[in-house]
């Protein structure tokens, strides 16, 4: 399978050179999603914030985040990186962030976090870019969870009233939060995702199995301040920075496709390998197919009813089956032994033999 993945860099590049707009797939020629292996904790876990159990110790900590945009924009002035495991009951995330300002101001549950300095987690279990779960939490540990069926692009409204039921989540702050008056280390968060809470929409064995992929990223937002009359405030004009691990390459989180990948082992981490995803070259050249339809139908008014009038190429067409439909459109794309079907809501799923 590996004769496939020199495609997957073609494929997921198309998008931009077909489009006048910018589309996520602009300079992921450098590389495909992350990947990080997440194994089973090797004894508990106890949710304090502070990332100081022993299991921990063997858990690997990912790369630093960088921008959202990548290597198109300057990387992130304060480093972030994120370790996970996972037992029967939970998935397990802890973060450390650093930051010499902390504050945060939201102290109700399921307002807008990201309006104060943030850490989000993104879930999509079975990687079809439908029915995934965000939640975000700020320094004082106020939590927002909600579960999206789509995307916002494809017309998703996201479900506010739905939360992670079982979810522990704790902050441990190595500072003094909203005192201007010192210089700050940071803050770490500590978070434990009950599987129950997940199965409903997970259409993916849950608990994992041995070698099960998600797809999973995480984001950080970080607001510019100034002191003013001794508290902290958002410098007026400035924009928020996003932080994340594995790059969009637009200033959105919700392209699902271009998650991290998450791979589960019972084994300690340590001692498994991370394999790329053999399905990621049919994938990257469907989505590349749905890219090009979104811009076709946003200058035309209306879908292409033949993917040659979007501009593909036919090498990329020789390996695509097109079914048009009016106002539905469904694309197949076979490499090896993976058979994958994109939609008109770019719902991505595997077609079983």
């Amino acid at each position: 399978m590996k004769s496939l993945f020199p495609l997957l860099f073609f494929f997921l590049t198309v998008g931009c050179a077909v489009s006048a707009q910018p589309r996520p797939g602009a300079g992921l020629e450098n590389g495909p999603p992350k990947g990080y292996v997440c194994g089973r904790a090797s004894g508990p876990i106890k949710i304090d914030g502070r990332l100081s159990d022993a299991a921990w110790r063997h858990a690997p900590w990912t790369d630093a985040f960088v921008d959202i945009e990548g290597s198109l924009k300057p990387a992130p002035r304060y480093g972030t990186r994120v370790k996970m495991l996972w037992d029967d009951r939970f998935l397990y995330i802890g973060a450390m962030l650093d930051e010499p300002q902390l504050w945060a101001t939201l102290t109700k549950r399921d307002t807008i976090i990201f309006y104060d300095n943030d850490f989000e987690v993104f879930i999509d279990p079975d990687g079809d870019n439908h029915e995934y779960y965000e939640l975000e939490m700020n320094a004082r540990n106020t939590v927002w969870d909600l579960f999206l069926p789509l995307p916002y692009r494809d017309g998703g409204k996201a479900a506010d009233a739905w939360d992670i039921a079982g979810l522990r989540t704790a902050v441990h702050v190595d500072g003094s939060l909203n005192d201007p008056h010192d210089v700050d280390r940071g803050w770490s968060a500590e978070i434990a995702i009950p599987w129950q809470a997940l199965r409903g929409h997970a259409h993916s064995p849950v608990p994992p199995r041995e070698g099960d992929r998600w797809r999973i990223n995480f984001s950080r937002v970080e607001w510019d301040v100034e002191v003013t009359d001794g508290k902290y405030q958002k410098i007026k004009g400035h924009p928020e920075n996003n932080w994340v691990w594995s790059p969009q390459w637009v200033i959105d989180m919700h392209w699902p496709e271009l998650w991290g990948i998450l791979q589960f082992t019972k084994k300690p981490s340590a001692r498994a390998r991370f394999v790329p995803d053999p399905s990621l070259p049919a994938r990257a050249l469907l989505m590349s197919v749905y890219y090009a339809q979104v811009d076709y139908r946003a200058s035309h008014g209306h879908w292409a009813a033949r993917l040659e009038e979007t501009g593909l190429g036919v090498d990329r067409l020789a390996h695509v089956q097109f079914f048009f439909g009016g106002e539905k459109w469904t694309a197949e794309a076979r490499m090896g032994e993976n058979r994958w079907r994109v939609t008109q809501d770019s719902k991505l799923e595997r077609v079983e033999p």
